[in-house]
């Protein structure tokens, strides 16, 4: 086994096989451990009252071993019987704890009690001495309360997206109730108003923004970084929110462009000069221009509207209407398309249907025309009487020729 630290439960240790504790037990634990392990470092742990339960001659060498060091308790009134304070050592030095406990109350709290090596047990055995062996902690009623407890309590401190909007409302509201005029005269300015710009897309989101109200109040100063340049002003990062300096809070008069006189990723001081609590947006001025105020001018909210919502390219809209056109035209037409379709099977099933019929109307005059052909055939065969108006010219001019000859 490698060399480690390892914190000892002595209150444990010097109780094991005993109704009350030893001192002298402890010790001989103790001892026999780093002839066993002796590169081990060890912090030897008691409870508050271990000292009031050992036995009275043990009570001055206990003091000495407190007073050197050499064993650590608590302060009086600590819970769990030292053992809270036992572990939490062990957890802050990554250390392997010597106990017979299994410290239920604390598994949901420390799970690395599971994890190999990080427990070690420790018994006297007569005739032999000491044997430590690793352990792993029993699980018990406690230890599923203690787990079950821990998971509540993780659910619990999760933000909740409610309350943490309220709490960055109110101290927007603070934090703008404390603006006044830059002339001293004390005199508050008024709130906006609600029936004002309608808000946009915040540009902080509220964790952000209530962090950057609480370390800067209106009117102190605050080191930004320009990031990007509008058409009346410029967007500036400011420990880690996205802030706004308008023209007007350049210089006096304002600049054609913000361009005059920032530049692109240059870091210098501003001034805090307005929150716009609908938009979560926070106006900046550069030294000596700024108007602290209640309100952003109109050149931030217009601004942060335009960079919050920006409108899709003319050619998208034109692309989505084409497509919507043809969607809706295509469910018009489906049905006269389909009246269509079954129109033409009707006419092709029609078709298919006269081809039949009229093959066989060709096929019975070819064969009357055949049996004609055939009757004829055999009349002439027979003797049969002959139509002269049929009979080859040669016979007719044989009989011309034989009534001459008579």
């Amino acid at each position: 086994m490698s060399a480690r630290q390892v914190v000892v439960d002595g209150s444990n240790i010097a109780t094991e096989g005993r109704s009350l504790p030893s001192l002298a037990q402890l010790e001989q634990a103790v001892g026999e451990y780093l002839k066993e392990f002796p590169d081990d470092e060890l912090i030897v742990v008691v409870d508050a009252t271990f000292g009031h339960r050992i036995d009275d001659s043990e009570r001055r060498r206990f003091d000495d071993a407190v007073a050197h060091n050499e064993i650590v308790a608590p302060p009086a009134g600590a819970i769990g019987r030292g053992d809270a304070f036992l572990l939490r050592v062990a957890d802050k030095v990554g250390a392997t704890v010597l106990s017979n406990d299994s410290f239920q109350e604390f598994h949901g709290e420390y799970e690395w009690l599971f994890h190999n090596g990080r427990l070690v047990g420790g018994k006297p055995v007569p005739g032999v001495g000491w044997i430590f062996t690793p352990r792993t902690p029993v699980r018990g009623p406690r230890s599923r309360i203690s787990v079950a407890d821990a998971r509540k309590r993780a659910r619990t401190t999760k933000p909740d997206e409610a309350r943490q909007r309220k709490r960055v409302e109110k101290a927007i509201a603070v934090a703008t109730d404390e603006a006044v005029e830059p002339s001293g005269s004390g005199r508050r300015r008024r709130r906006r108003s609600r029936g004002g710009t309608p808000p946009a897309e915040a540009l902080n989101d509220p964790l952000t923004f209530i962090q950057f109200v609480a370390a800067h109040k209106l009117g102190s100063s605050v080191t930004g970084e320009v990031e990007s340049f509008s058409s009346h002003g410029a967007f500036v990062a400011a420990d880690g929110a996205r802030c706004y300096i308008p023209l007007s809070a350049m210089a006096d008069p304002p600049p054609r462009a913000a361009r005059d006189l920032l530049r692109r990723a240059e870091t210098r001081e501003f001034v805090v000069q307005a929150l716009d609590a609908a938009r979560r947006g926070i106006e900046l001025a550069l030294p000596g221009l700024a108007r602290v105020a209640g309100e952003p001018t109109a050149e931030t909210v217009e601004a942060e509207i335009h960079e919050a919502v920006a409108p899709p390219p003319k050619a998208t809209k034109k692309k989505a209407a084409a497509k919507k056109t043809a969607a809706k035209k295509a469910v018009e037409e489906a049905p006269e398309r389909a009246a269509k379709a079954g129109a033409k099977k009707a006419v092709k099933a029609e078709k298919a249907a006269k081809k039949p019929a009229a093959k066989k109307v060709a096929a019975k005059k070819v064969a009357a025309s055949k049996k004609v052909a055939a009757s004829k055939t055999r009349t002439k065969k027979a003797g049969e009487k002959v139509d002269v108006r049929k009979t080859p010219a040669k016979k007719t001019a044989a009989k011309k020729a034989a009534a001459k000859k008579a």
